[in-house]
C-alpha cells in the first residue's frame, strides 16, 4: 500500500538525510497523529511540494505530533512536461478539469480566458478565483500523495500565451476539427524519446464554444499542432484529463 504523505517546507526537507529524526508537527503533524492515527514503525513520505520525497518511520508520539526517522531520501520523483492550457469555464467544469490533471501528474496548470470563455476573471472575482483553483490543486495533489503540487499560473490572454511558448516547448491544441489524432501528433513530435533540456509540452483546452479561429492562427503561429480526441466531442472539463492520460502513457511515466 502507498504510503501516507505530509508536506514540509522544502528547506527543512532538503537538509535531511537518511537516519536523521524530524518532528513533524503543526497541522500536518496533528493530521498525521490524530486523523491517520499512524503508531511507531509505520511507513509514511515527506514531500515538499515542489517534487522531491523521503521516505520515514514514525520513531515516537510526541505531544504535538509524530518524530520521524529517515529511511530513505530525498529524491526526485518523474516529472511530467505537460501544463494544462484551461480556459476558463462555467458550472465549475474548469475547476474538475484542474482537478483531474493534477492527479494524473499534470506538471503546471495556466488558466486561459479564451475569446469564447463564457465566465470572466475580473478584479476582486480574479484573485478569488485563482486562489480556488490553487487550493483545488494542492487538495488534488495530496490526494493523489504527490510530491509536487502544480503551480497555478496567473490568468493569461491569447497574446501573453504564445509569449510563454519557449523555443524548446510544445504545444497541442484539442481541436475537433483537427486533420491528425492526439495519438498521431505526438508521434511527430517525438515525446516517447523526451524533452530536450527542460522542454515543456503544453495541451490547451479550449472553452464550451469552442476557440475561435484567430486565436488558432495565433497559437499555430508558435507553432502549435492541432490534434483530435477520437470521434466523439469532450467536454472542457474532461477534454484535458483525456488527453494527459494518453501522454503519460506514451512517455513512459505510466511504465
Amino acid at each position: 500500500m502507498t504510503h501516507p504523505v505530509f508536506y514540509i517546507d522544502p528547506e527543512s526537507l532538503g537538509a535531511l538525510a537518511p537516519g536523521d529524526r524530524f518532528e513533524l508537527t503543526g497541522d500536518e503533524g496533528h493530521h498525521a497523529k490524530t486523523v491517520k492515527r499512524l503508531g511507531a514503525g509505520e511507513a509514511l513520505d515527506l514531500v515538499d511540494g515542489e517534487g522531491r520525497r523521503i521516505v520515514g518511520t514514525v520513531s515516537e508520539i510526541l505531544q504535538d505530533g509524530l518524530a520521524i526517522t529517515v529511511e530513505e531520501g530525498p529524491e526526485r520523483d518523474p516529472r511530467s512536461p505537460v501544463i494544462l492550457v484551461q480556459a476558463l469555464a462555467k458550472g465549475d467544469r474548469d475547476l474538475m478539469a484542474v482537478e483531474m490533471a493534477t492527479e494524473l501528474g499534470v506538471r503546471a496548470i495556466v488558466p486561459w480566458q479564451a475569446d469564447r470563455s463564457i465566465v470572466r476573471w475580473k478584479q476582486d472575482r480574479a484573485a478569488k478565483a485563482h486562489a480556488k483553483w490553487a487550493k483545488t490543486t494542492k487538495a488534488a495533489a495530496k490526494q493523489a500523495r504527490r510530491s509536487l503540487v502544480p503551480d497555478v499560473d496567473h490568468l493569461v490572454s491569447t497574446a501573453q500565451l504564445t509569449r510563454a511558448v519557449g523555443p524548446e516547448d510544445s504545444m497541442i491544441v484539442l481541436h475537433e476539427q483537427a486533420g491528425q489524432s492526439l495519438l498521431a501528433v505526438l508521434d511527430d513530435l517525438q515525446v516517447s524519446r523526451g524533452f530536450s533540456g527542460d522542454g515543456r509540452l503544453f495541451v490547451v483546452v479550449g472553452p464550451e464554444g469552442g476557440i475561435g479561429p484567430e486565436e488558432l492562427r495565433s497559437l499555430e503561429s508558435v507553432g502549435a499542432r492541432t490534434a483530435v480526441l477520437g470521434h466523439d466531442v469532450l467536454r472542457s472539463s474532461t477534454a484535458g484529463a483525456a488527453a494527459i492520460a494518453v501522454i503519460n502513457a506514451v512517455t513512459g511515466l505510466w511504465q
